[in-house]
């Protein structure tokens, strides 16, 4: 530790600066009276001529003010729809291709209802993507379980 800097209290004791009061004969104090502002000639106090243009693209024209653009943002849901994403991926690899992909999309479009605070379309895609998966996992099961049956039957005659 630098012994220049103590870690004692001592600096608490110093008594406090006095409190701020404006100085008579000063209206502002420190600031200057409005509409006079220094002047580009150098003699301060003078007021400032307008300038001769307005401040559009061209002379005479009035200026153009642009706003900012404010985003409205909702709160993502308190308690979030399961979206079955992970249920979709496994129907779309090993089951049944074609619904694993309508799965996956609604399973993405619940994702995204989720985050944007949208309750009611989160719960319609999320019915529907595991409507879609349980059908998918069916399909693939009967494929399966049909498959089975064909090879046992053919297979050892």
């Amino acid at each position: 530790m630098d012994p220049s800097k103590s870690s004692d209290k001592s600096g608490i004791m110093q008594p406090l600066p006095p409190p701020y009061e404006d100085q008579p004969g000063y209206t502002n104090a420190g600031y200057p009276q409005p509409g006079i502002y220094p002047s580009p000639s150098g003699y301060p106090g003078q007021p400032v001529s307008p300038p001769q243009y307005g401040q559009g693209p061209y002379p005479g024209q009035p200026p153009i003010t642009v706003q900012p653009m404010v985003y409205v943002a909702s709160a993502p849901l308190a308690n979030p729809v399961p979206d079955y994403l992970g249920y979709s991926i496994f129907s779309l690899l090993c089951c049944c291709f074609p619904l694993g992909i309508a799965a996956l999309i609604f399973s993405i479009s619940t994702r995204n209802a989720n985050t944007s605070g949208q309750q009611h379309e989160a719960e319609k895609n999320s019915r529907t993507a595991l409507i879609l998966n349980n059908t998918a996992l069916g399909i693939g099961i009967t494929f399966i379980v049909v498959y089975i049956i064909i090879f046992f039957f053919t297979g050892f005659v």
